[in-house]
């Protein structure tokens, strides 16, 4: 039934009661103003225990649940209340009475029976007509095919003075529906809900020089942009648009009739916003008179030169710098001039070190045959055999060398 009703806290609003010999009021209508929220609160309700006070459901919903407080909106919004009351057996209290107060108060009551329900006290207990008020169903479980009954009554509210309609000005109800109106000077437009001042600003209605402004059935007089509105309120003249703070010009402004444009100083470009400027690139090709390399300075340009050249005397041409010159390189030995660089070299007999400045004496040395290989070998371990036995001898003569000075020492003491 949720799903066929316009729930909204400006629409249609539900609260929902559980009754059996007691009386719950499981949410009212100030609780939920969304389907899903209202949805998820009512899969959680769980049946009372046993017994049907009929009456004492009503009387709560008059007492408790139709009350501002509660979430009814002002009886002068004309929203129709409505009970819908669905049992499944007989009253265990006196219902009559107190659904005719309901009725009188102005709620309207539906009476739906499932299965052993008393039709009796269904109907006395619903509104008038009953055949449009008094239903059975044989269970619940199609109880949803009486949601399209309920529906035109629920949407039978008072949208004007809900505020739900779109009309600008006035909105006049009308039964089920409504129509726009608009004020006094105003005409509704032809969407029927907007509305517009009656055109002052018509030709031939003003005597504005430029621009006629309509303002609630009667009309002022504006100016184009860069003009000013003159003591008479009615003609323009063209402003200074190029005095201080008027523009947005980064150098020069000029005046152009209630407009203005925007120019640079020489030297300068006007950029692609129109306002500001840019130095005129003076190294551009064809600007400049350097032979080589071009450098900017602002609005001036001064000529420089490649690796290996300098700037001759008249400050744009170049000439070769000789790098081998003295002092100019860092060659130990040769200097090898090579365009405008250099790479170093040795003497005759000197060989290039790996950092490529300095030199060592060549070491020369000739090829040998394995058989000559081997003679060297032979003839270096005989220089060392040697020469262990030359140091043997070299020391027995140091010890017998020791013992004639020894023995000297004795022949002169005696």
């Amino acid at each position: 039934m949720i799903d066929t009703l316009d729930v909204g806290e400006r629409t249609t609003r539900v609260a929902v009661m559980n009754y059996a010999s007691t009386v719950k009021v499981e949410f009212p209508l100030r609780t939920y103003f969304d389907k899903a929220s209202m949805k998820e609160a009512i899969s959680h309700i769980e049946p009372l225990s046993a017994g049907t006070m009929t009456g004492l459901a009503i009387q709560t919903a008059v007492d408790e649940v139709f009350t501002e407080e509660m979430g009814t909106r002002p009886a002068t919004f004309n929203i129709p209340k409505v009970v819908i009351v669905v049992t499944d057996g007989r009253p265990q209290d006196q219902v009559q009475d107190v659904a005719a107060s309901a009725r009188t108060a102005g709620i309207e009551i539906y009476a739906v029976g499932v299965d052993r329900a008393d039709m009796q006290s269904l109907r006395i207990m619903a509104s008038e007509p009953l055949d449009e008020h008094v239903f059975y169903v044989e269970t619940y479980g199609v109880i949803e095919k009486l949601t399209s009954k309920f529906r035109e009554t629920f949407c039978a509210v008072n949208v004007c003075a809900l505020g739900t309609h779109d009309c600008e000005q006035v909105c006049e109800s009308n039964d089920r529906s409504y129509l726009c109106d608009c004020y006094e000077c105003y005409t509704l437009n032809p969407d029927k809900r907007t509305c517009s001042a009656v055109d002052m600003c018509a030709p031939g209605r003003h005597e504005c020089d430029q621009i006629c402004v309509s303002n609630n059935g009667s009309y002022v007089c504006d100016c184009y942009e860069g003009y000013t509105l003159n003591p008479d309120k009615k003609t323009c003249s063209a402003m200074d648009m190029c005095a201080p703070g008027r523009h947005d010009c980064a150098q020069v402004c000029l005046s152009n009739d209630g407009s203005y444009s925007c120019d640079c100083y020489e030297g300068y470009t006007l950029n692609p916003d129109k306002k500001t400027c840019s130095a005129v690139d003076v190294c551009a090709p064809g600007r400049h008179d350097c032979e080589q390399v071009c450098v900017r300075d602002d609005l001036f340009y001064t000529c420089d030169c490649y690796q290996g050249y300098t700037l001759n005397p008249d400050k744009k041409t170049c000439s070769r710098t000789e790098v081998c010159a003295p002092g100019t390189h860092d060659c130990e030995q040769v200097c090898v001039s090579n365009g405008g660089s250099y790479t170093c070299d040795c003497y005759e007999g000197f060989t290039l070190n790996p950092d490529e400045k300095t030199c060592s004496r060549a070491i020369t040395s000739s090829l040998v045959t394995t058989e000559e290989s081997c003679k060297c070998e032979a003839i270096a371990a005989l220089q060392d055999s040697v020469t262990s036995r030359l140091e043997a001898l070299s020391t027995k003569l140091d010890e017998v060398s020791e013992k004639l000075q020894a023995y000297q020492g004795r022949q002169q003491v005696v």
